[in-house]
This record gives C-alpha cells, structure tokens and sequence, in this order.
C-alpha cells in the first residue's frame, strides 16, 4: 500500500495535516507493508524540509499512490479517480454545500473514508480534532474573559509558536477569588477543555456544590445532559432516554447561568433536543454569565448568543440580550462571545501530531486488515455508488444530479 499525504486545498488554506514528519518516518519504521510519500506544500505548518530531514519524499504528483490522506475536503478538479481517499467530507449530514464533491467521488469510483464516520464496534469515534478544540477554545474564553475584564492580558493562541508557548502565557491569567465557571459536555472536547483548567490549577466542584456553594477561590463544575436537562413531566431519567427521546425534554441550565461568570461549551448538541438557554432565558436579570466560549458553535441554536460564528483573526463579538443584536464585545451590556469555528487550525502543529497519534493506533491498522469493519463502516461510496451504510444519502445526491448511480 502506498500512501500520500496531500497538499489541503480548501481555501481558507489550512495548514494542519494528518500526519506529522516524525509520525510518516514511524510508519516507514514499523509497518514494512507501507510506503509513504508527502505533496509539497508552501501551506502547512511542517515545511517540506521537516519531512525530509526525517528521510520522508516529498513530491508534486500523487498519482500512484493507493491511499490519499488530508484534512479537509479536497477540492473537486484535485480527484484521483478510483483512489481511496481518507479526509473530513462534511456529506454525511447531507451538508448542500458539499453535495457536489459527493456526486464527483461517486461519479470517479472514488472510495471515500471519511474520518467522522470511523468508529469502534461500540460507535465511539476513533478520531478527531475535539480535544484541541477545547483546549484552544478554552484557552481563547480566557482571553476572552480578560479583554471583557481588562483585569489581564494574555498572547493570541494563533501568535504562539506551539502548545508549550500557549500554556506559558497561563501565568498572566489572574482571577477574581469567587470567579465560577460552568462547562457543559463530557467528551473529547471538554477534555481538551478540562486540560486547560487543570494547567490552571482550578479547583472541579459538583453541579450541587456549584449552585449552593460560595468559594474563596475560582472553581469550575462540568455538567452532562443529565444535569443541564430535565424531564418535562419531572420524572428521572436517564442518558439513554435523553438520547432517544430528547423532545420530551426541557432546558435546567438557567441555576447554573444565574450564579456563573463565563460559561464554556463542550457538548454535542442534536437539534430534536431543547436549547441550553434560550433569548429569553439571556433577558432575565438574574442572568449572570457575560462571557461564553460557544466551542460547538451552532448558529441560532442552543446557546442563544451565538449568532455567528467568529474568526481567528477577530474571535470576540458582544450580544446584547434585550435587542438580541450583534454589538462591540465589551459592550457594557454585552455577553461577550468567542465562537471560533476552526479551533485547532490555531495550533496546527500540536493538533495534527494528535491527530496522527491516533491515526496511527487506532486506524492505520484496520486499513491494512479490517477485520473489525472499521474502515468499512467508515466509507461512503466506492466503486461507483454509495455503500449500504449511507444509503439515505442516495435522494440528496439523485435530486437533479449527473451521477449515474446504480
């Protein structure tokens, strides 16, 4: 199996990649099976020299490779027909706007392996960016938090040279002694999240301590869906039933938003379930929090100041609540929000070599054998026509399309 590791060509370029210099020279090393060349690239963050000082090819044509990885979607005049191909499609949502990519992969033979979709037999997910998504998510609340405050200030994550540069500037961040923070989720984000406030020596308390409790010193409490949800009709219930049956639910975060200060989201949200907190939710003069880091960023969805996502270059706008309009972020009136939606493009080296860790444990072994299905269950079309997996997608790509699908 040969593999190449393409240039990204999405614009606005991005310059993470699966898999860093030192991670291609360990595959060369310990999978016999496997050759591996590198696209040049005047984009990522690794130069064409790291991989080569590390006795990687780097070339311009991927032609004869077997297996094709990148990040984000590849363009649609870059494919290789009947090539294996591993990148983040965003078609598995039936995203329009990436219908047509779909329709070309059917239309190239190409297989297509798309990382989201690549899970154990349990259906966790084996493989992502989240965790540093909420390590720099948070990391940026606090900036955040500090330019709302002007009680400090610290250097932009996407200024920093790497993740040991970023938690260097932790140091300048100072806090009122009963500052609260409340995150929501129990994932790979949060944990990046949680990674953070562990750098930062805060002190985790309990949903119940959070809301009764009175602190000398900044505390956190991180919730699930089982605390920041309830029962319509009042009766305890379960993840499995709020996963199954989320319209029979309501929002209970409102406690939680009238005694935090900022409030940091970690969660996957689907949107049969009910908003986190809605307008007029914001609107109450109980409401405390005045600044948000809405990692998720869903756009008019369950955290009701998010009306946009922002970027990293201008990652802060304020919401005013009583006329649920966009104004300056620190806006006295505000809720100061951060709603980056590329987190991890701003520490591109450290997020790709995570990324390839898990690569290259959890997936790479499974596309040389796939006894589990791993990959089969991860791969939406090839050979022409959409796997049986994916099958509902066949509507969105058949509706006024070219594709001759079988």
């Amino acid at each position: 199996m040969k593999i190449g590791v393409l240039k990204e060509g999405k614009t606005p370029p991005d310059e993470r990649v699966p898999l860093s210099p030192v991670q291609c020279k360990e595959i060369l090393e310990h999978f016999p099976s496997i050759s591996l060349v590198v696209q040049s690239s005047a984009i990522r963050r690794f130069s064409d020299e790291e991989y080569i000082a590390q006795g990687v090819e780097v070339v311009d044509d991927l032609n004869d490779c077997d297996v094709l990885m990148g990040v984000k979607e590849v363009p649609i005049n870059d494919l290789i027909p009947n090539k294996t191909y591993l990148y983040f499609s965003h078609t598995i949502k039936k995203q329009v706007y990436n219908r047509n990519l779909l329709i070309e992969m059917i239309n190239k033979k190409i297989r297509m392996v798309d990382y989201e979709a690549l899970t154990n037999t349990s259906g966790v997910r084996l493989i992502g960016f989240g965790k540093y998504a909420g390590i720099v998510g948070c990391y940026n609340t606090f900036y955040a938090f500090g330019k709302r405050t002007k009680l400090f200030d610290i250097k932009r994550a996407y200024l920093c040279a790497d993740r040991n540069e970023m938690e260097q500037e932790l140091s300048n961040i100072a806090l009122p002694k009963n500052f609260k923070l409340v995150i929501t989720g129990d994932g790979r984000v949060s944990s990046g999240i949680i990674e953070i406030l562990t750098k930062l020596n805060m002190q985790q308390v309990s949903a119940e301590d959070f809301l009764k409790s009175n602190f000398d010193k900044p505390v956190f409490t991180q919730l699930s869906v089982l605390d920041y949800n309830k029962r319509k009709d009042g009766k305890p219930f379960s993840k499995k039933d709020f996963y199954e049956r989320p319209q029979e639910f309501e929002s209970n975060f409102l406690p939680f938003a009238q005694v935090a200060d900022m409030y940091i989201t970690g969660h996957f949200w689907d949107n049969k379930a009910p908003f986190i907190f809605s307008r007029n939710d914001a609107k109450l003069p109980s409401f405390k929090i005045k600044v948000i880091g809405d990692i998720s960023c869903d756009i008019n969805g369950p955290i009701a100041s998010t009306l946009r996502p922002s970027t990293i270059k201008e990652p802060l706008y304020g919401y005013n609540p009583i006329t649920e309009k966009e104004v300056a972020f620190d806006d006295v009136d505000a809720i100061t929000v951060m709603a980056v939606d590329n987190l991890p493009c701003e520490l591109p080296k450290d997020a790709s070599a995570d990324f390839g860790r898990e690569f290259i444990d959890k997936v790479l072994p499974h596309l040389i054998d796939d006894n589990e299905d791993i990959i089969k269950r991860a791969t939406i079309c090839e050979n022409g026509d959409l796997t049986s997996k994916y099958e509902y997608l066949r509507d969105f790509v058949k509706e006024e399309s070219p594709v001759n699908l079988k």
